[in-house]
């Protein structure tokens, strides 16, 4: 019995422990499987013994032409999953830049424009990056196409859990596993953090600059995804242009029509400037201070 279990790597062991726990579950009367057909995301939910893809309970409903100033970002990753649901080659893709503006916006986007085509999103945090394995084998019959999004993701200097990650991105996972892709979204280019002193290590040989290893680990990770898009803070123009899209989206939902004054102008720089960030996330934050107070104004709302 010792030399039998010897033979068994103890991930491989909990891996087929937890399927058959899965497929135990299935048979008691009562349980209910996530149907896919009707199902547009889920994420993965750790419990005392195991974990589970569960329904995700609320999606932003947001379209593809609510993001605005980001063209080049957006036509990039739509080619990129158009290519992902022909079951042609597509790159895991990594969105990182200036918060607020879009990067997860567009992910759930993409699900709300390509949900008829087969689309659907598991989101998965840090902490159960290590059981990508086992969301892999509970997909992989499923005939439809899963982004694996992994939001605002970063990792600390001493934190080990990206290697997980990072074997996943170019391990056998991925490459069995056809129907699943990865989208992650950051503030950090390279996922980890940077200091000087690992610049410091780097050397000179032969005329030609060597990194040092500290960095050649951290820009590893991210050089793992195949689709890198940047995205950086608005203009003000652009602030003001975004501002201008959610006032009218959002006053044409509540029945009002708002007028563009230099007066409502001042006011949402004046937002943006308090907050430190001229973003999207600003603008729609705005936008809705703005409509919510004219909707209260006209019914008279205490």
């Amino acid at each position: 019995m010792r030399r039998f279990f010897g033979q068994i790597s103890m991930q491989t062991l909990l891996s087929d422990v937890a399927d058959l726990v899965r497929r135990l579950l299935r048979l008691i009367p009562g349980y209910q499987d996530l149907d896919w057909s009707v199902t547009p995301a889920a994420v993965w939910r750790v419990d005392r013994w195991d974990g589970a893809l569960v329904a995700h309970p609320d999606i932003d409903q947001i379209r593809l032409d609510d993001l605005l100033f980001v063209e080049d970002q957006k036509v990039a990753l739509v080619q990129n999953t158009l290519q992902f649901l022909a079951g042609a080659p597509a790159n895991n893709a990594l969105l990182w830049g200036a918060r607020g503006t879009g990067k997860s916006s567009l992910v759930h986007a993409l699900l709300d424009e390509y949900f008829d085509s087969g689309l659907r999103l598991i989101e998965v945090e840090k902490a159960s990056l290590a059981r990508l394995p086992d969301i892999a084998l509970s997909l992989r019959e499923e005939p439809y196409r899963f982004l694996v999004f992994c939001d605002d993701l970063s990792f600390e200097a001493d934190d080990a859990s990206y290697k997980g990650l990072k074997s996943a991105l170019e391990g056998s996972i991925f490459r069995s596993a056809e129907n699943l892709l990865i989208y992650a979204t950051s503030n950090r280019r390279h996922l980890l953090p940077e200091y000087m002193a690992d610049n410091e290590q780097a050397s000179f040989v032969g005329g030609e600059l060597h990194q040092s290893e500290a960095v050649e680990e951290k820009i590893s990770l991210s050089d793992r995804f195949g689709l890198w898009l940047s995205f950086y803070p608005f203009k003000q123009d652009e602030y003001l242009g975004l501002v201008r899209h959610w006032i009218d989206e959002l006053a044409s939902e509540s029945d009002l029509e708002i007028e563009w004054s230099d007066e409502l102008r001042a006011e949402s720089l004046r937002w943006a400037l308090a907050r430190g960030v001229r973003s999207g996330r600003t603008a729609q934050h705005f936008a809705r201070h703005c409509v919510g107070r004219r909707v209260i104004e006209r019914d008279g709302t205490r």
